[in-house]
């Protein structure tokens, strides 16, 4: 089974406004485990940068205004590419797999907002599993952010002084797989009813006696030995049964 954990950053909030997206990052799982393929770029917004937007991702320092000069290691955005040079990359990455996202309807939304522009189908939602809502089912009443996840779930992220698409998607697919049940959920050691077999079912099954007894492995005079290492400990030594 292939999924793909994705995330975007934005200009702010709503596409139909105006924002744009700047990152997309995705991280490719096979079986539930990742591969190590993924998908990354930044995106020329074609618009200016909001400050509030800014200080989310600290992306496009060339785009505030007025423009900051950029600190070393800072991505810039005018030199990037635009959606509609990279979307058809994206889509094909994708394909038909499931997108692992947190808060889905708000990439979804910014996600086929730009492919309608360029004249692509739009993603299906059904095509997305939304982390938030597994977490606040699970989880009722208690933060569900990627950070408070990790606190929960004990995923270092320390490296998520900023929010960047690529590093959120890593941090998520760890998430992911915390919130199903562990990196190897179809692994048939789980005590949950199986939905995946109507022939095999691993979650009843219980230890049984082996029908015949392994035969002993000790020597006969590996058990003289043992016999003349306790009668020296006198008739107290635990081997005689003192003390039953």
């Amino acid at each position: 089974m292939r999924e793909i954990v994705l995330d975007t950053e934005t200009t702010g909030f709503d596409p139909f406004s105006g924002d744009r997206i700047v990152e997309i990052g995705a991280v490719e799982l096979l079986n539930h485990m990742p591969t190590g393929e993924t998908f990354h770029v930044y995106i020329n917004p074609e618009r200016s940068m909001p400050a509030e937007a800014f200080g989310v991702h600290g992306i496009g320092p060339d785009l505030l205004e007025p423009p900051q000069q950029p600190a070393p290691g800072a991505v810039t955005l005018r030199d990037k590419p635009v959606f509609a040079k990279v979307g058809k990359a994206f889509v094909d990455f994708v394909r038909d797999s499931k997108m692992i996202i947190h808060n889905a309807s708000f990439d979804m939304k910014f996600l086929n907002y730009e492919l309608e522009r360029m004249g692509l189908a739009a993603l299906p939602m059904d095509q997305a599993v939304d982390t938030l809502a597994i977490a606040r089912k699970r989880f009722p009443g208690s933060p569900a952010t990627l950070d408070a996840l990790c606190r929960r779930f004990n995923i270092d992220n320390s490296n998520r002084t900023l929010h960047g698409a690529l590093l959120d998607s890593e941090i998520l697919a760890d998430v992911y797989l915390e919130l199903i049940g562990g990196r190897q959920p179809d692994f048939g050691l789980s005590t949950a009813k199986s939905e995946k077999s109507s022939t095999v079912q691993v979650d009843d099954w219980r230890p049984t006696a082996r029908p015949s007894p392994l035969p002993p492995r000790i020597t006969e005079q590996e058990k003289e030995a043992h016999a003349a290492f306790v009668a020296k400990m006198g008739e107290g030594a635990l081997w005689n049964g003192a003390g039953d």
